[in-house]
């Protein structure tokens, strides 16, 4: 039928890239934060992207997959430049970009902008997938928000409770220090490598504090402080916003998306 436009049609015929990268850039922000690296378009591909993976950290095997599903947009959390990094490419740097040169597929990331999003940050996530009844910003990274603290209704859960929702949520067993109360009201959260983000929880007076990696230093200081400490692994609590951008983009833009698993025990 004339002027009919079906979705299929829609993935069939794809979406501008730049336009994906505009709606991406809109509702992250990245300008608001000073990051440790470029965020948003890493390395252009096609005009037009009618498959988008998303996955947590840029690898040869996270794009060799990525390839294997045709994919034209790769959407990462941990892109492949960073400050400090060297400026001189490595073989394995080498090889990650020949990679997405010979598929044609754009890199796109979003790192901290993708922690602090109050809805499709990887710490909102983790807090509605807590159970928690309510959330507001924690936690500040050279004045830019990064994280969230966590409300759970009444007399809260108890911190066995609260294991057995992370295990349930990432799929993992977290190193826990139990130093704190017994009922937990408030958690700070602060994905990745935010272990040092223990001393605002306990300023806060929060009851609890999750974050990916633990830090030698933590055990005393969670001790110490009376708060209860949960490390649920860098990759496990960053699997969450970037998969949801996946599921965004594809439903705004009418294209496919996949998540793909690599995961890493750290």
């Amino acid at each position: 039928m004339p002027g009919y436009w079906t979705a299929e049609a829609t993935v069939a015929f794809g979406a501008m890239l730049d336009n994906i990268i505009a709606y991406l850039d809109e509702l992250l922000s990245p300008a608001s934060f000073e990051d440790h690296g470029p965020n948003g378009l890493q390395v252009p591909g096609p005009d037009r992207v009618q498959t988008v993976v998303t996955g947590v950290s840029a690898s040869a095997e996270l794009f060799e997959r990525a390839a294997e599903h045709s994919a034209d947009l790769v959407l990462v959390h941990h892109g492949l430049f960073w400050s400090g990094a060297p400026l001189a490419l490595t073989a394995s740097s080498k090889r990650r970009l020949q990679l997405l040169f010979d598929h044609d597929m754009a890199l796109a990331a979003y790192h901290l902008p993708l922690d602090g999003h109050p809805e499709v940050g990887n710490n909102a996530l983790i807090a509605d997938g807590l159970g928690c009844s309510s959330h507001a910003p924690f936690a500040q990274h050279r004045g830019a928000t990064i994280g969230v603290a966590g409300r759970f209704d009444g007399d809260g859960i108890t911190a066995a409770e609260l294991v057995a929702r992370v295990v349930r949520l990432t799929g993992r067993e977290p190193l826990v220090f139990p130093a704190g109360p017994e009922r937990v009201r408030t958690i700070g959260i602060v994905s990745g490598a935010g272990a040092d983000y223990l001393a605002d929880a306990v300023s806060a007076g929060h009851d609890a504090f999750l974050t990916g990696e633990p830090a030698e230093r933590v055990m005393t200081h969670a001790q110490e402080e009376g708060i209860q400490f949960v490390a649920a692994g860098h990759y496990a609590t960053e699997t969450f916003g970037v998969r949801r951008l996946g599921d965004l983009v594809a439903d705004r833009f009418g294209i496919r998306h996949l998540f793909v698993n690599v995961p890493n025990p750290i």
